[in-house]
């Protein structure tokens, strides 16, 4: 069942648990989001960046995710632009049939990230469609944007109270550490869990953890053991995302961690079968590793069993 970002975000917020909002690229990806979700009876956000739409179009990848919104009804899920950085984006998201959508305008100063946001909930709203925005800057890329760690910076507990009161914004991504990307952490990984809590509190909406996955060691493995690199990357650990969870996180993003064990597979049967053509041979196993992440994912979060 398709529905609205801000309506499937709101009964985590209530009952404080987090859902997972995984990215798509293709049809397998949203496949093994649709079968993880019914498997663990959780409820589900599937994203696609800019880049994304780019790539495969907006109203091609809103058509199947209804297509398989309407073979597991039973699932409530929400379909969200991710990263949108621009009023036009959001627009173009919404006539495609997106239920949710992300601008992000975290890189202008903060009256024009407010008065941008403003807008755009002033038209997702009027089609009953969520929105998120961000405050602060996460290290890492964003799609085609590159963000070095001089111009990151933590989010403002008081600016992210103003900015959630004056923007009536759905749900909020605050920087608090992560960054995006594989390559996250130089040294141990460290989260601002009372910066967290601190914009909870001040805030009262669903709040969202970007650059979230958590590279587990199995999924490395199988990488690296077909010839990837990750170059010693750290995701952020389990224990940190329910952490994080229990500090007022409801959405968290995921998509590295589906990229590494896709290809993980594609690489492993290139290597074992060098002279297999049909791409239905790797990505059939790919689409089962990623539904095998999801699922360890989906009970870290606490979003299984919530249908």
């Amino acid at each position: 069942m398709l529905i609205s970002g801000a309506k499937l975000l709101q009964k985590a917020h209530k009952e404080g648990y987090a859902v997972g909002a995984f990215n798509i690229n293709n049809m397998e990806m949203a496949q093994a989001i649709f079968e993880a979700a019914d498997k663990m009876s959780s409820p589900i956000i599937v994203q696609a960046s800019e880049g994304a739409i780019k790539y495969a179009g907006g109203t091609m990848l809103h058509a199947i995710v209804k297509n398989l919104s309407e073979k597991y009804p039973h699932i409530p899920v929400a379909l969200n632009l991710d990263h949108g950085t621009t009023l036009e984006s959001c627009v173009h998201a919404i006539r495609c049939g997106f239920t949710s959508v992300m601008i992000d305008a975290s890189h202008h100063p903060f009256e024009e990230n407010l008065a941008t946001t403003k807008e755009v909930v002033r038209i997702a709203h009027a089609a009953d469609v969520g929105v998120e925005a961000e405050l602060g800057r996460l290290m890492g890329i964003e799609d085609n944007i590159s963000v070095d760690e001089k111009s990151a910076s933590l989010v403002d507990p008081d600016e992210a109270e103003q900015f959630v009161k004056a923007s009536g914004v759905d749900y909020l991504a605050p920087a608090i550490g992560t960054s995006h990307g594989a390559f996250k952490f130089k040294g141990e990984p460290k989260l601002e869990f009372e910066l967290l809590k601190e914009v909870k509190r001040r805030t009262g909406v669903p709040l969202v953890l970007h650059g979230a996955s958590a590279i587990p060691e199995e999924v490395r493995a199988a990488f690296e053991g077909t010839g990837g690199d990750l170059k010693g990357s750290k995701g952020v650990p389990a224990n940190f995302l329910k952490e994080a969870i229990a500090g007022g996180i409801n959405k968290v993003n995921t998509d590295t961690d589906l990229r590494i064990a896709f290809m993980a597979e594609v690489r492993r049967v290139a290597n074992e079968k060098p002279s297999e053509i049909d791409p239905r041979k790797f990505f059939i196993p790919a689409r089962e590793a990623v539904v095998k992440l999801i699922c360890e994912r989906m009970e870290t979060l606490g979003s299984a069993g919530r249908i």
